[in-house]
């Protein structure tokens, strides 16, 4: 599937314009993921834009989460790896992060939130006013971006990767698609 066509099926899935931003966001974080780790960035890239696809019909309903989008990628005959990324994001559901795809999006959903959140306390509430050591002050902050699970965050361990590196490849990322998540 081309992003067209995936970005079309967000937008018809999700009514949500900052959830729809936070799934752009996570595309971007795993399009960098996947060039670090010299991985397939297509298939990367896809995996993040469409893991939330459930969350309007599944956001009181926290452990079903992933299912419905799960159902809907086997129907559309999606790839393997793409369905379990998507499975294994929401630790509710219990399955197990196996490949460095499942791990990346599980640490890449929650930082999205983390670094927008820093760039919004800023003055001009752009993520180029920002640098990886802000994010980084705002992430040992408790009551800072609540919602940004620290512990799914840390989760990057399991890429051989530290807290820093992964916020700054993860802030460039961002960055870069600034224009399209209007920040």
């Amino acid at each position: 599937m081309e992003r067209t066509e995936a970005l079309t099926l967000v937008k018809k899935h999700v009514k949500n314009k900052n959830l729809i931003k936070h799934m752009i966001a996570t595309e971007a974080v795993m399009g960098a993921l996947a060039r670090h780790f010299g991985k397939d960035e297509t298939t990367w890239r896809l995996a993040g834009l469409i893991h939330d696809l459930d969350y309007d019909k599944t956001c009181d309903s926290p452990e079903q989460h992933g299912l419905l989008t799960v159902q809907m990628l086997q129907e559309m005959d999606f790839p393997q790896e793409i369905i379990q990324a998507v499975r294994a994001h929401n630790e509710a559901l219990g399955f197990p992060r196996e490949s460095e795809m499942d791990k990346a999006l599980y640490a890449a959903d929650p930082v999205t939130g983390l670094i927008v959140a820093a760039a919004l306390i800023h003055p001009d509430k752009k993520l180029a006013s920002i640098d990886a050591q802000f994010v980084l002050n705002r992430f040992g902050e408790k009551q800072f971006a609540r919602g940004a699970n620290r512990e799914q965050i840390q989760a990057c361990s399991e890429l051989g990767m530290d807290l820093e590196q992964f916020i700054t490849l993860s802030l460039e990322a961002m960055q870069q698609n600034a224009k399209e998540l209007g920040l």
